[in-house]
């Protein structure tokens, strides 16, 4: 296990610097000014009008519907009677909390951004109220009272989050999908990349929320005179033009006590292949601690050494108290993709459960080198199953296609980190992760966790990297380089898994909404900003079927590396019928105990409807977004396939209510109150996982 404290005592004067009025924003459970809930990432409330005596008389309040339609991952926020939000096509909405009465909206009419957005962040100082939150490359800064661009604020209103990069990053792709955190006058913001060769790299940057300028950045790629620099083989990772990434996308936590701000990094990229990335690759999947004022590094650790899987630290730590030995410990809790969970000292860095390096299979890939450990914790025990614990036996009981599955699961490596291979590798838990970007909630000062898992299986696995015809049409080579690994050489997709076919686009979609597809993104596919000109045209003809076969265009462009191995998609382990193909539960809900390391409970989370109308036992669904726990012993949440939302007895994982929402929610709720009444909140977008579409946010209180 390699955990390299480098807390400095200087520090500690820097960490209690903090005003009592930043310091009291960690400490009110009552309003919901901040992402999930508030700085600590807990998703928790005193409120206590709703009980489990009277949570069945929960009434719809209210329900707003925005203009456009389709997933919002948005968690509100809620400042006074106003709830803020996002749209489906990034439109930042003001709406009367109250009675869902339209306030304000924000953004081009006429154009629909196709990413998602989790939320928006809230700053005030005196009458200076504001809105910040971003569309593309763009962080916007809106006067929270009207809903117009601070002109004040970079210009008009707006800044490019490159501008705090490097001069070679400027051009690349980077959206944020994710709120940023907002420290006194600073807004520190997650960043997502490309995770190809190229991708710009994950820097973790300040703005000043005032001005929108560059106050300080922290290399999660270290330049030469920078520690974990020794960590890469490729003395060049920091600035060339193959390795980027290790970035923050799923978002951080903040001690506003101290100043110390918790950040989460994923994979260095290219993703699947580290060839050209040798070494254990500081800082990408790690938990980072940070001063909040300066970016000085106080203390790190590395969930996953050479990240060959995607697995990415997919949701902000949570910042808790446990009790050990009758002693309070400040606590600071990350949940993985793999299902475990990893605590530490929030001061020190120091593990809190023994944390154990285990040999891992090596590599078989030409010019690959996986890391030969990993670090596993003791306690608790994982929350969702993992690979290596599944057999023929596993192969779910619905499926008509059994003997097929049995064969896959029979010859695909199901070892622990099994690294990838041109033969198949069982993913489980899978590219989602068993915990997911909507995060889990806690009882701050209990020690107690909730969280919600997918157990969904992909197979991961690597094919050769065929150099490409030089007789191959401009266009087709373009598809074929940067598109092929989900959209599959014959343009049919991976639909099961997520991804459309391109198949008869000219029917669906313009040239013009393909271009911006092509530079913005869509949904959590990349952007790719650098296919322009003529190369952007070529692909375009060969998107609508108009480009002319036997026309060879020559490329003289900067064309990235060449690398041996390629991803060969991300393909869901499915039976016939479009289900998952392991036994039930396919997604689960948890109670962890993280003063003992013990579960207090776990149970099936969400239906499947027609198994369910046959009579079978309670399956559990695919789910994407959070809860919110309540200090008297309610657990709010939707987030599943099937669309509903519920509440649990969060002592017992029994099921107190339920209701089926306009459209699934694949979101984490907002709760507050006014005038003594309170109130839950949730965006119901659907569209994920192949649900229907939704346009409403609806909120829920007692009559």
């Amino acid at each position: 296990m390699k955990n390299k404290i480098l807390f400095l005592l200087f520090a500690v004067a820097i960490l209690w610097s903090c005003s009592e009025e930043t310091a009291k924003s960690n400490k009110d459970y009552t309003a919901w000014e901040s992402y999930l809930g508030g700085p600590d990432r807990n998703h928790y409330s005193t409120l206590s009008q709703i009980t489990k005596d009277n949570v069945h008389e929960l009434k719809l309040a209210w329900s707003h519907s925005v203009k456009d339609s389709g997933q919002m991952q948005m968690s509100p926020i809620v400042i006074d009677t106003v709830l803020y939000g996002v749209t489906a096509a990034l439109k930042a909405v003001a709406i009367n909390a109250k009675t869902g009465k339209g306030i304000w909206e924000f953004g081009d009419p006429y154009k629909q951004f196709l990413s998602t957005s989790r939320g928006l962040a809230y700053w005030e100082k005196d009458n200076d109220k504001r809105i910040l939150y971003t569309v593309s490359s763009d962080l916007y800064a809106l006067n929270a009272v009207t809903g117009k661009p601070i002109s004040s604020f970079g210009t008009d209103g707006k800044i490019d989050l490159r501008s705090g990069m490097p001069d070679f990053a400027k051009d690349k792709f980077v959206i944020s999908n994710t709120p940023g955190t907002i420290f006194k006058d600073l807004i520190i913001m997650p960043l997502r990349v490309s995770e190809g060769v190229g991708a710009a790299p994950g820097d973790i940057m300040a703005f000043n929320v005032i001005t929108g300028k560059p106050e300080w950045a922290f290399h999660t790629i270290p330049y030469p005179d920078e520690p974990g620099y020794e960590t890469w083989e490729n003395k060049e990772a920091y600035k060339d033009n193959i390795i980027g990434a290790a970035n923050n996308w799923a978002g951080m936590s903040l001690d506003a006590e101290t100043g110390v701000i918790y950040v989460p990094t994923g994979s260095a990229s290219p993703d699947f292949y580290g060839g050209l990335r040798k070494g254990s690759n500081l800082y990408s999947n790690c938990l980072l601690a940070l001063d909040a004022a300066t970016g000085k590094l106080l203390w790190y650790f590395q969930f996953t050494h050479h990240d060959l899987w995607d697995r990415d630290a997919p949701a902000p730590p949570n910042l808790i108290t446990i009790t050990r030995k009758g002693e309070k410990i400040k606590a600071v809790a990350q949940v993985t993709k793999q299902g475990y969970v990893y605590l530490f000292n929030r001061e020190t860095g120091e593990p809190l459960f023994d944390i154990v390096e285990h040999p891992m299979p090596k590599s078989t890939l030409v010019g690959e080198e996986a890391w030969p450990t990993q670090p596993f914790p003791v306690s608790p025990k994982p929350f969702a199953r993992q690979s290596f614990e599944l057999s023929e036996n596993d192969v779910s009981p619905y499926a008509e296609n059994q003997e097929e599955l049995k064969a896959m699961l029979k010859v695909a490596d199901k070892r622990q980190y099994a690294p990838p291979n041109t033969t198949p590798v069982l993913l489980f838990p899978g590219y989602d992760g068993a915990a997911e970007w909507g995060g889990t909630s806690a009882d701050p000062e209990d020690g107690i966790i909730y969280v919600n898992a997918n157990e969904m299986a992909w197979i991961l696995q690597m094919e050769e990297n065929v150099a490409l015809s030089s007789n191959l049409p401009l266009g087709e080579k373009t598809y074929l380089t940067n598109c092929v690994t989900c959209h599959q050489k014959d343009r049919k997709g991976l639909p099961a898994s997520g991804f459309p076919s391109l198949l008869n686009l000219k029917e669906k979609l313009s040239k013009e909404d393909i271009s911006t597809i092509i530079k913005n993104g869509k949904g959590m596919m990349t952007g790719f900003p650098q296919i322009k000109g003529d190369e952007k045209e070529a692909l375009l003809q060969f998107l609508f079927g108009l480009e002319i076969k036997h026309t060879i265009v020559e490329t003289t462009s900067d064309s990235l590396p060449h690398i041996p191995y390629k991803h060969k998609g991300y393909n869901k382990f499915l039976d016939s019928n479009g289900l998952p193909a392991i036994s039930p539960p396919w997604g689960t809900l948890h109670a962890i105990d993280l003063n003992s390391g013990e579960f207090l409970w776990s149970v099936p989370f969400g239906e499947t409807k027609h198994l369910k109308e046959q009579g079978f036992p309670t399956t559990g669904t695919e789910n994407y977004g959070g809860a919110v726990v309540t200090e008297n012993g309610l657990l709010f949440i939707g987030a599943t396939k099937d669309g509903f939302f519920r509440v649990f007895d969060k002592h017992t994982g029994e099921i107190l209510w339920e209701y089926e929402l306009p459209a699934p929610a694949f979101a984490t709720p907002a709760m507050y109150q006014i005038n003594g009444k309170q109130y839950i909140a949730i965006a119901c977008g659907g569209q994920k996982l192949g649900t229907k579409k939704g346009n409403q946010i609806v909120a829920f209180a007692l009559e």
